[in-house]
């Protein structure tokens, strides 16, 4: 049977990574390709591992090869650049939990993930403390607040997966007397790389608000009912250093 060149590619691509792909026997037979096959496997299991390097400080390089193994077998890449590879992977984690038992990794991998989406997020224009100089307050009041495509954030109920990913990441041990407490993570980037830092409950609220449309009134407002004790003018501070949002825009 002659196959189009679409067809010929998805077939080749379901070889590739071990799926039925009956059309292609007179090639897949070949062992030239099971090397070639093995290559690419391998390429990817190796990027997963390079997109996830606290996950693997946590569980340990042969674990974390096993496991991107099977990973890449259910879900190869689809993009050439790989460090957009594992986009799912923390979800995957998730589903093994009652394997691996640590309710954090999947937080961390959220974590290690959003790193390398600020990373290689394209670099914008950015709003400064400057740029709000003569602005009155009902200019603020309809103004808008847009993240840019380079920043991440979440907060997490559960466990202190900001603080985790951040020893991991850095080689570092965990501390006994870190206390075991909910938190929040903030990563941005541009031209001088990627920073991070911890984030409150009401800033997560505040950037959900303003990623969602709401005004700058709007978004604050939530993000003191979610906190009633934030110090909104030290948290707008600290966002506008960190170059979290594009420049203004309003109603």
């Amino acid at each position: 049977m002659k196959l189009t060149l679409g067809e010929f590619q998805d077939a080749f691509v379901d070889a590739l990574y071990l799926r039925p792909a009956p059309q292609l026997e007179a090639l897949t037979a070949q062992p030239a390709f099971a090397v070639y096959r093995n290559t690419v496997l391998s390429g990817a299991v190796e990027a997963l591992r390079d997109n996830f390097p606290s996950v693997e400080t946590l569980v340990g390089p042969g674990w974390m090869h096993d496991v991107a193994a099977a990973y890449v077998h259910r879900q190869p890449p689809c993009d050439a650049r790989l460090i957009n590879y594992g986009a799912g992977f923390p979800a995957f984690l998730e589903e093994m939990q009652s394997h691996h038992g640590l309710t954090y990794l999947a937080d961390v991998a959220r974590l290690d993930f959003y790193w390398c989406e600020v990373f290689s997020a394209p670099i914008t224009a950015y709003l400064s403390l400057t740029d709000l100089a003569g602005m009155t307050a009902a200019d603020l009041t309809h103004s808008h607040l847009r993240p840019r495509p380079s920043a991440r954030w979440q907060w997490f109920d559960a466990h202190p997966a900001f603080s985790l990913w951040r020893c991991s990441r850095a080689g570092q041990p965990w501390s006994p007397a870190q206390p075991w407490v909910a938190e929040g993570a903030l990563l941005s980037g541009d031209t001088d790389g990627v920073s991070h830092q911890p984030l409150e409950p009401g800033g997560c609220t505040f950037l959900d608000a303003c990623a969602a449309g709401y005004s700058l009134e709007a978004a604050s407002h939530l993000a003191e009912q979610r906190q009633p004790d934030l110090d909104f003018s030290d948290l707008l501070g600290r966002l506008l250093q960190a170059r979290v949002f594009l420049p203004l825009t309003y109603d």
